[in-house]
């Protein structure tokens, strides 16, 4: 909701849940970088804060599963690791993530299980440490 602060953006993803309950403070403890700009527009964020609060407002109903559509797009390569290594921050608190992804040596490097697709069909599931050693997979679908 870029007309939105960042606290009001992180009050709307805790909509469903009973005010008293959302802990905004866990998701500013989550992204520091969001604290410092509660009180500014969402729209005015960069790429990499964008990312940070939707990922927060997603969190404020403390779900047990985080699905994330391309969470690195258009992010510079060092916002690309940030990003991911904030989600594995985020799968060592217990929560689960199913993730799609087109930066997919950069996500099985941090995953546990990957899943090949193509064309809408699975083409290969296996663990993510075995997929990126495998050539003929980092030929075809990794970039080599």
């Amino acid at each position: 909701f870029p007309s939105l602060t960042v606290s009001e953006n992180l009050d709307m993803g805790a909509y469903l849940k009973r005010p008293e309950t959302a802990d905004k403070d866990r998701i500013y403890g989550l992204f520091p970088q969001l604290r410092s700009r509660a009180h500014q527009r969402a729209g005015s964020l960069s790429g990499g804060e964008r990312q940070m609060l939707a990922m927060g407002r997603a969190l404020m109903i403390a779900p047990k599963l985080l699905l994330l559509d391309e969470p690195t797009a258009a992010l510079a390569p060092k916002l690309v690791d940030e990003t991911l290594d904030k989600i594995c921050e985020i799968k060592s608190l217990g929560i689960g993530v199913l993730m799609v992804e087109q930066n997919a040596k950069a996500a099985l490097r941090r995953a546990d299980r990957g899943i090949v697709m193509v064309m809408g069909h699975v083409r290969l599931e296996d663990d993510a440490k075995n997929l990126l050693a495998r050539p003929d997979i980092a030929n075809l679908f990794l970039g080599g």
